[in-house]
């Protein structure tokens, strides 16, 4: 299988170049990076042609393409790759803009290739134990959830806005989101947000608090922020919280670690499962199989709708319903 990388903007494509170089029978053909001594370092790590233009790279008779640019370039990138015929694999969110994210889902329907927005946390370990403990019925119905994902500000174009999307709820929301639509079988109905800025130097939002109402009458809270300082030992965390009729449960996907305290300070080791490398093969085996994405580019659009709808709502000051929230963040 011949794949190739769009762009090392985002942090997650080391993660992913790692985990394809490792896969048999899959060749890494070439890293398109418009940014010179970025692509050539990677190209060079993972023993790969670098390509400034990724059109280059797109003749080169590729099965996939792996899509880890901005935000706003997803659909650049992720079109190009699907008229070339080449199953994508897309960084979340899955654009910057709902209808970018609908443009991607409709090229590569037009040109019958697989999509799969990247939504590793689905392939944690912890997560996949909760959901099937859910679904069968151990806990009930589920009546409300609570929700983290607080992380690091990653510097860089995640600051710009046009670039991002926006801040951290763009960031962030949709990580949880995907979480609670894939265990609740269930759509968001509507979101209400409080959205600020807090921890961060540059103008953009670090901090919100979202509450969610779910078609089936279950509501929900997530902290979607970028408060953890610089000294956290890891990037961030996802938890998450179930109230059902039966019972609760309570879920840390970071939770697979060893803590040592010491007289310098903390020492973390991770000895758990890799969700992004879960992700990649899991990807991979789809293509080749000729199977259905285990996670669509729609579960991409429907997870960035809410995010896009918090914005909306912290603009109005009011609860906005999912689908209304790109006309009024326009």
């Amino acid at each position: 299988m011949k794949v190739g990388i769009i762009s090392f903007a985002h942090g997650h494509a080391h993660a992913y170049a790692s985990s394809l170089v490792a896969i048999d029978g899959v060749t890494v053909v070439g890293i398109a990076d418009d940014n010179e001594k970025r692509g050539k370092e990677a190209a060079q790590q993972y023993q790969t042609d670098y390509y400034q233009s990724y059109h280059e790279l797109l003749v080169q008779g590729l099965d996939a393409v792996v899509v880890t640019s901005e935000n706003a370039r997803h659909k650049e990138h992720a079109v190009a790759a699907a008229k070339a015929g080449a199953a994508v694999l897309c960084e979340k969110p899955l654009a910057h803009t709902v209808e970018d994210a609908q443009a991607i889902i409709a090229a590569c329907e037009e040109a019958g290739v697989l999509l799969q927005t990247a939504f590793p946390v689905r392939f944690n370990e912890a997560i996949k134990r909760a959901k099937a403990r859910i679904d069968a019925g151990e806990f009930g119905d589920i009546l409300a959830m609570k929700g983290t994902n607080r992380g690091k500000n990653p510097g860089g174009w995640f600051n710009d806005k046009q670039l991002a999307g926006g801040g951290a709820v763009i960031d962030h929301t949709v990580h949880v989101v995907d979480i609670m639509r894939w265990i609740l079988q269930e759509d968001v109905a509507d979101v209400y947000a409080e959205i600020d800025q807090h921890f961060s130097a540059k103008a953009i939002d670090d901090a919100g608090i979202l509450s969610l109402t779910f078609q089936n009458g279950v509501f929900a809270t997530l902290d979607c922020s970028w408060s953890r300082n610089p000294n956290f030992p890891i990037w961030g965390d996802v938890t998450l919280e179930f109230i059902g009729t039966k019972g609760t449960l309570k879920v840390d996907a970071q939770a697979q670690k060893l803590d040592l305290y010491h007289s310098g300070g903390l020492q973390y080791n991770f000895w758990g499962d890799n969700m992004d490398d879960s992700l990649v093969r899991d990807f991979i085996e789809s293509v080749r199989q000729k199977r259905s994405p285990s996670v669509t580019g729609t579960d991409g659009l429907k997870a960035l709708e809410v995010a896009i709808g918090a914005y909306a709502s912290a603009a109005k000051g009011d609860v906005v319903a999912i689908g209304e929230g790109e006309q009024v963040a326009r």
